[in-house]
């Protein structure tokens, strides 16, 4: 990061895997209201785990960026194998890289290995990239008081909803809202990045009163005056309240729009043999919750649990 190319980059992937998760989710919740269950990642047919080899591409991507391609030795370390301090920043992107490719890692091994609690597990892991997301944006080493720190500090909000809503997810799978805050949150991460990149390196948007300094390697903007930095600073706060109004009227109309192309399914009641009498009933006290949600994911239409048995005479 500290580019345009190095902020415009991750925001596209923030809202690509956004814009996936908040089609996703909703979809699935319109389809089977009654038995929606959020996961953590989506398949895609062809390629089942395409979601999170996208997240280790442009994680190794962004890696070999900031530590190799980047520096102007294309290798991060002083001459004594030392870290300078013109490079701590690009260690810090590196390391929300890095915890991103985990995740994405370890979704993949547990689901190949059909581990148990599979989902909650891989939501804790993601939980603990957004965690160091914040945690490494907080206590950046970059400046916290120009306009550029600005644009952190309000990035940070959206962070932590992000987190705060991962976390929701683990002990509330079946709630939409959870999800949909969720992806609307990892959309905005990705529309915010576009932002920060464009209006901090590019010279004829600068604030007025501003400039863009070279320092440590890098461009900053820095303003000549108190005022023109408040003004400047203002001027961000604005940005942030018009970007945010407008993701969540995008997450509305899209919303509305997915109702109309995606109805809800019609429920199905499988008919279930009743016992030695040979016959029938529809429902079954003993059922399983869990084994309903499963069987509306694989397609098996929607068991209504918690109904008392409707004997059918032959």
């Amino acid at each position: 990061m500290g580019t345009l190319v190095g902020h415009v980059a991750p925001g596209a992937g923030f809202l690509v895997i956004g814009l996936w998760q908040l089609f996703s989710h909703t979809r699935l919740f319109l389809l089977r209201p009654g038995s929606y269950s959020a996961p953590v990642w989506f398949p895609v047919r062809g390629v089942r785990h395409l979601e999170l080899i996208l997240i280790i591409v442009g994680a190794t991507a962004s890696i070999l960026m900031e530590l190799v391609i980047g520096p102007a030795k294309h290798q991060p370390f002083d001459d004594d194998g030392t870290i300078p301090s013109d490079h701590l920043h690009n260690f810090e992107h590196a390391s929300i890289s890095l915890a991103l490719l985990v995740f994405a890692a370890v979704a993949i091994h547990l689901d190949r290995a059909r581990a148990p609690l599979r989902d909650a597990v891989s939501q804790l892991v993601a939980a603990a990239a957004f965690a160091q997301q914040l945690l490494i944006f907080h206590l950046h080493s970059a400046d916290h008081m120009g306009v550029e720190g600005q644009f952190h500090w309000l990035l940070q909000t959206v962070i932590a909803v992000t987190l705060a809503t991962t976390l929701l997810g683990i002990p509330c799978p079946r709630s939409f809202v959870v999800s949909l805050v969720r992806s609307a949150s990892l959309v905005f991460q990705g529309v915010w990045f576009i932002v920060m990149g464009v209006m901090l390196w590019t010279p004829a948007l600068i604030p007025k009163g501003c400039f863009l300094n070279l320092e440590e390697g890098h461009d900053v903007v820095r303003c000549r005056t108190d005022d023109a930095l408040d003004r400047a600073k203002s001027l961000v706060n604005l940005q942030f309240s018009w970007y945010l109004t407008g993701t969540v009227v995008f997450v509305v109309v899209f919303y509305l729009q997915m109702a109309r192309l995606f109805p809800e399914e019609p429920q199905y009641l499988p008919l279930v043999k009743g016992g030695s009498d040979s016959r029938f009933s529809i429902g079954d006290d003993d059922h399983d919750e869990e084994d309903d949600v499963e069987a509306a994911k694989r397609g098996f239409g929607h068991v209504v649990s918690g109904t008392k048995p409707v004997e059918i005479e032959r």
